[in-house]
């Protein structure tokens, strides 16, 4: 396997605002060969999250930013082609941070997953649904969440790889789910191919005037995804002892900046709780977790759609393509 090359894309310059051509180059170097205690992943896919935006910034997070001259960081699947692991051998199918490339080592740590309990691995599945975004989608949904029977729930960017779930286990509860989504394709999707019971579209005028009109009786849970106006939108029609799950804060992924929300006291005045969590804290709960989406999916309780875009070369578009609205 010595004549593999892996072809990369590696951060040369800290963006500013969306990712331009210059921040980031395709080289093309020698695939790796595994030492002892290694094997070696041919990469089928990359998933593109949000959070790989924060990382190429120059900022401490719950991962340590990307360095200049480094492959960008991701998450991704693929098979295990050379192996000097005894904790994989040539076949298996893992989920690794792979990061943008073709090839990637692998090691016996948290890092690396072999994908189990599948008669037949749909490693596109894996990505989309039995991965990092099902299990967020679970763990914040169902242990911070916690939608009862007849209540509200709100999930902000409904459309996307976590919101779609989390507002689908709040329905499996029994709860009546409004997305929030930006335009009328999306709206669309959360509600027609989603279940969602109806959706606001922030990009169409007054997010609060829509909330008060399909949210009459408060919300009881509130997914944030965003951050910014729409959080502080949502917070304003909180219901009593409303549980806000603090997901992500993709409002503010391309400045850096997180403008704290003005209606914040109404979280004292409703004894509402707001809480932020990380699903890599439940790391040994995951099983229980794709388990639990495995089941609804063969129920036919669980839609998912994967929007795919072909080649190593096309992932900072599709990276992008979260931020400009390109992808449901």
């Amino acid at each position: 396997m010595s004549d593999l090359t892996n072809r990369q894309i590696v951060l040369r310059r800290r963006p500013q605002g969306l990712v331009d051509a210059d921040d980031t180059e395709l080289v093309v170097t020698p695939a790796p060969r595994p030492a002892d205690g290694e094997a070696l992943v041919r990469v089928t896919y990359v998933g593109i999250d949000a959070a790989a935006r924060t990382w190429l910034n120059d900022q401490p997070g719950y991962l340590p930013p990307v360095q200049l001259g480094e492959v960008i960081r991701a998450a991704g699947i693929g098979e295990v082609v050379e192996s000097r692991c005894d904790a994989y051998s040539v076949g298996d199918v893992v989920t690794t941070l792979c990061g943008f490339q073709e090839y990637a080592i692998v090691r016996d740590d948290v890092f690396c997953t072999p994908v189990t309990g599948m008669d037949e691995i749909d490693q596109l599945a894996v990505m989309s649904i039995y991965g990092p975004t099902g299990a967020t989608a679970y763990f914040g949904m169902n242990d911070i969440g916690r939608p009862a029977p007849g209540e509200t729930v709100v999930v902000s960017a409904a459309a996307g790889a976590t919101g779609s779930v989390a507002g689908q286990i709040a329905k499996i509860a029994g709860a009546r789910v409004v997305g929030i989504a930006g335009g009328p394709d999306k709206c669309r999707a959360v509600v027609e191919d989603f279940g969602f019971d109806d959706c606001v579209d922030y990009r169409a005028g007054n997010v609060p005037a829509a909330l008060k009109e399909k949210c009459p009786r408060g919300v009881n849970v509130y997914f944030d995804n965003v951050g910014g106006p729409i959080l502080d939108a949502v917070l304003g029609r909180l219901a009593p002892k409303a549980r806000v799950v603090l997901c992500g804060v993709i409002s503010s992924y391309l400045t850096g900046e997180h403008p704290g929300p003005a209606n914040y006291v109404n979280i004292l005045a409703k004894t509402a709780t707001m809480q932020g969590f990380n699903a890599l804290d439940e790391w040994g709960r995951f099983d229980e977790a794709f388990a639990a989406l495995r089941r609804w999916d063969t129920e036919g309780l669980l839609v998912h759609r994967e929007h795919i875009f072909d080649g190593i070369e096309s992932c900072v578009d599709a990276l992008n393509g979260l931020f400009t609205g390109a992808n449901i």
